[in-house]
């Protein structure tokens, strides 16, 4: 065999030992990609300023917990225009605003309770965790300290209603 012989199988071998390796490799993170639930994570748009510590924490609770998070960093009049234009009066407000499914996510709501939310389907316009309740996500604080605060869901024509307590 002649050595440009030699060379050109060397090569043919190398780039199919690649080729496969890509494939099985491709194969294989499409399958544990369909089988993961990340595959099929509900979309959560989440309106913040690009300061706040607290605001980013939340998103990594609402991301671990199976929301693909958009994060658009807005300045805060842009932040309360939104928050009026979607029904959040002030005793409803928080840090954050976030949309998800058509539905109205203020503050630091559990990820728990939006997933609740998404399954029931309330007649509502969202939920809101109104100000910023110490030991709730994102506002987690040495020692653990946990203040107990509702989730409340709130309609058009501003009735509220406790969702949940914790």
């Amino acid at each position: 065999m002649t050595r440009s012989s030699t060379l050109l199988l060397s090569t043919f071998a190398l780039v199919f030992t690649v080729a496969g390796a890509s494939a099985a490799r491709t194969d294989s993170e499409m399958a544990r990609a369909a089988a993961s639930p990340v595959a099929a994570k509900t979309v959560i748009q989440v309106y913040k300023s690009p300061t706040c510590g607290c605001c980013k924490a939340w998103v990594d609770h609402v991301r671990a917990n199976g929301f693909q998070a958009e994060v658009i960093d807005v300045s805060d009049e842009e932040l309360q225009a939104r928050k009026a234009k979607l029904g959040v009066g002030p005793r409803l407000a928080s840090c954050h605003t976030a949309i998800v499914n058509g539905y109205v996510v203020e503050g630091h709501v559990p990820a728990a309770d939006i997933q609740r939310m998404l399954k029931e389907k309330p007649a509502i316009i969202g939920i809101a965790a109104p100000g910023m309740p110490v030991g709730s996500p994102g506002m987690e604080v040495p020692g653990g300290r946990k203040d107990k605060y509702d989730v409340v869901a709130f309609s058009k024509g501003g009735a509220t209603r406790v969702f949940a307590s914790h």
